[in-house]
């Protein structure tokens, strides 16, 4: 039996998507599990419509953030095998084939991640996607931490790592992961399980999101040296090459071409297989989103700069559980 859990929140707009989606699976799941946070839209009243066509138990749970939620979806699930996915998003017709097909197979097996592919709708979006989303080939399988967009593990294994951490409000899929990973064992990596999504909007969405990530990031103590290497970069390495250039020889400013160009190399890489599934394709919307990815990229880092530290500060204020270490 397998079970799809989801969580869901205000999702009116687009919640046809998904379940329209699940319709169309070449695998239906055995149930469907949706904890909705207390929306006050009208996703219960669009859910409920699918109830009729599809094996849909819905828990209203006002106030729950997503880790609560995914918990009290996964206690709820009947099903050993849990697929789960967001709302907001379309699942591929073989989502939950290919997702569930390697813990079917291998008894053994306790996680299998799924993988995720922008949805644009407009230029920017298509700048978004390019710079902020690896594609399938340069995802190392062995090391893949898959979102909750796109996995499916057995039920005894994620209550065997402590299930989601419901004191971090983002992020919490990476400590999930990290924790299951350590439990469960190695994961295996379907890349054909594609859970299509919508990039925000604007570039001030875009801000307040990896702003929360961050915060995230530094709640949960999680890659202190990326931001170290992060605010070195910005704040000794940079001005530090025009320094010595100043001091020495400007030549040396050269320097700045060589970061821009790694700096750049992947987004603009990405951008053509982006531009393909882009709704504009005209060489005004190629200009836009080549001038718009070096903007997104400092927009990023300036939102992971702020908010770390804010997450840190939450942290040693209000001492969160350790994580890394699962009570029996």
């Amino acid at each position: 039996m397998i079970s799809l859990i989801a969580t869901v929140l205000n999702e009116g707009d687009n919640i046809r998507h998904l379940f329209d989606s699940i319709e169309r699976q070449t695998r239906r799941p055995d149930e469907i599990v949706i904890v909705d946070g207390g929306s006050s839209d009208d996703t219960l009243a669009i859910m409920r419509e699918y109830v009729k066509v599809l094996p849909l138990r819905i828990f209203v749970e006002p106030g729950c953030n997503i880790s609560q939620g995914r918990n009290r979806a996964i206690a709820e699930a009947r099903g050993e095998l849990i697929a789960v996915t967001d709302a907001g998003v379309r699942l591929s017709e073989t989502w939950l084939e290919q997702i569930s097909a390697p813990l079917v197979d291998e008894p053994a097996l306790n996680v299998v991640g799924g993988f995720f592919v922008a949805d644009p709708q407009s230029a920017f979006e298509t700048a978004l996607g390019a710079t902020t989303l690896p594609l399938a080939r340069e995802i190392d399988g062995a090391t893949f931490l898959p979102s909750s967009r796109s996995i499916a593990f057995r039920k005894s294994a994620a209550i065997a790592s402590g299930l989601y951490p419901e004191w971090l409000d983002f992020c919490e899929d990476l400590v999930f992961d990290l924790r299951l990973r350590e439990q469960g064992g190695p994961f295996a990596f379907a890349p054909d399980a594609l859970v299509y999504f919508r990039p925000r909007r604007g570039l001030r969405q875009f801000f307040r999101q990896y702003y929360l990530y961050a915060r995230g990031d530094g709640k949960a103590n999680l890659w202190f040296k990326r931001h170290l290497i992060r605010y070195l970069t910005y704040f000794v390495l940079t001005p530090g090459i025009f320094f010595v250039g100043a001091l020495w020889h400007p030549a040396l400013w050269l320097l700045y071409l060589l970061g821009a160009a790694d700096y750049l190399y992947q987004p603009y890489r990405r951008l053509p297989t982006l531009m393909r599934r882009a709704p504009d394709r005209s060489p005004r919307a190629w200009l836009f989103c080549i001038v718009m990815i070096p903007l997104i990229r400092l927009s990023g880092d300036i939102a992971k700069m702020i908010g770390y530290p804010v997450g840190w500060r939450w942290r040693l204020a209000m001492r969160p559980p350790n994580w890394r270490r699962v009570e029996r």
